[in-house]
Formats: C-alpha cells, structure tokens, sequence
C-alpha cells in the first residue's frame, strides 16, 4: 500500500528538498512499519523522528490526517491505503 509522508521544511533538505516521501509499506501498515521503511530509505529523517531505541522524540508530532497518532495507539497505530502522515515539529518557547 502506499502512503505519502509530508515533511516540514527542516527535513525537506534531507529528502532532496522533497516536500513529500511516497512510501510502499507492506500491510498490515502501521506507523512502525511506515517509519522502518522510512529509516531504510531516509536514515536520517528517521533518526529525526524516533531515537537509537525506536521511540517517537518528544519534539516531534506525526499525524494521520488530522489525529496526533499518539491519540491513536502510538506507533501500533494503522494506516491506510493513500494515508497521508504529517510529520510536524512541536513548537515551544516563552
């Protein structure tokens, strides 16, 4: 199945400058399996979003749509053919 990743702009250049990353994942596709396929592919995208042991960095948001998947059953949670997961970095300060 495929799904398109959206990357914000402080990925972009570690994709080429791509605004977006087309991604076969093998179902049952949950964001898991999206981002080990990812990690093949964009090691360095990956690493921006999860760390050494796998977990989604606290400073980092990925949607399904418009659901925070973290609402959703973490990276269990499941994917559909023409998902768009948004890739979103928290924004914070004072």
């Amino acid at each position: 199945m495929k799904v398109t990743v959206r990357l914000p702009g402080a990925l972009r250049e570690l994709a080429g400058g791509a605004r977006a990353l087309e991604v076969e994942v093998a179902e049952p596709a949950t964001i898991r399996a999206l981002l080990g396929v990812v990690g093949s592919g964009w090691p360095a995208i990956e690493r921006r979003i999860r760390d050494e042991t796998g977990v989604l960095r606290p400073h980092v948001n990925v949607f399904v749509g418009d659901a925070n998947v973290r609402d959703l059953g973490g990276q269990d949670a499941s994917l559909a053919d023409g998902d768009e997961v948004h890739v979103i970095p928290a924004v914070s300060g004072g």
